[in-house]
């Protein structure tokens, strides 16, 4: 914690994670209509910046710009600043982290997302160094860089955020009854071209467990017997299991591997992935105790004929 005296308005909130930055320079608000009265008052863009209290890459931005105080400076001169704990409103982090992804074509915390003074995203981004590194731009760049487009040309900034707001709408299309069949071997197919046969899970490093696909598989192979979509639940939980992502001394899961091999975990577990694991090693168990169960059952039968 820096040598910050005086505590900005994240103070009085009961939320961990914004309790940690209730004495950095920053003159952080918490989420509601005071930010952004202020930010319509003064005529500011409005910094939303969501983490949470155990995220890596959250306490590292945190030390790096957030109790800079020549970062501070910039944002309370130039921003209304709004701190997130996306565990206390999974509502809001929900929505930027949409808009995250469809800028940028990824997301993750922590996030970090300049709108306008009427809540609508022109500009989303996760971890931003102090200075340019990692072919990462700089919190300070960004920052100059958007005061100053925002003060300069407003149109170019306000056809952003009406560009990003209409993709946020919500489009309600009647549809007749349930998904069909064919969208359950549709959505089996797109997994199993993603999957790593060599290591197990899907896509490539940061490799993240995606327990419910695991469990959609469980499903597909209890539906069709399938024993592809079995094979891939089992080496991927094998996998993991038997890898760095799995915690060998204290046990459970961390977030996820910085390797494709399972070997080398982000060191943060999370309680909701290890309770959709829990379900994903139970469920996976339970088909494998069945089949089981069935061989021994044609194995008497062979022998009492």
């Amino acid at each position: 914690m820096p040598a910050n005296n005086k505590p900005n308005s994240l103070i009085t909130e009961k939320s961990p994670y914004l309790l940690q930055h209730a004495h950095n320079p920053v003159d952080w608000f918490p989420w509601g209509d005071e930010a952004f009265e202020k930010a319509k008052r003064e005529n500011k863009p409005v910094l939303i910046s969501i983490g949470y209290s155990t995220c890596h890459w959250c306490h590292v931005m945190a030390h790096e710009s957030f109790e800079d105080e020549e970062i501070a400076g910039m944002l309370n001169d130039k921003f209304i600043a709004i701190k997130v704990d996306r565990e206390e409103r999974p509502d809001v982090d929900s929505v930027y982290m949409r808009i995250c992804q469809l800028m940028t074509g990824q997301g993750g915390w922590p996030l970090n997302v300049f709108v306008t003074p009427d809540q609508k995203p022109f500009y989303a981004g996760t971890y931003f160094p102090k200075t340019s590194k990692f072919n990462r731009p700089g919190f300070i760049d960004v920052l100059e860089h958007l005061s100053e487009t925002f003060a300069n040309d407003r149109q170019h900034v306000e056809d952003i955020a009406e560009n990003a707001a209409a993709h946020l709408e919500v489009k309600v299309h009647p549809t007749e009854g349930m998904l069909g069949e064919q969208a359950v071997h549709d959505t089996y197919r797109q997994l199993a071209g993603g999957f790593d046969t060599v290591y197990g899970g899907f896509g490539q490093a940061p490799k993240f467990p995606m327990p419910d696909m695991l469990l959609f598989l469980l499903r597909y192979y209890s539906y069709t017997g399938k024993e592809q979509a079995l094979a891939g639940v089992t080496k991927t939980l094998d996998g993991m299991a038997n890898g760095g992502i799995f915690d060998h001394i204290g046990f459970g899961f961390a977030r996820y591997s910085t390797d494709n091999e399972w070997l080398v975990p982000h060191f943060e577990k999370m309680l909701y992935d290890n309770a959709l694991l829990l379900s994903a090693y139970t469920e996976a168990y339970r088909a494998l105790q069945t089949d089981c169960d069935a061989d021994r059952d044609v194995y008497s039968a062979g022998n009492d004929a």
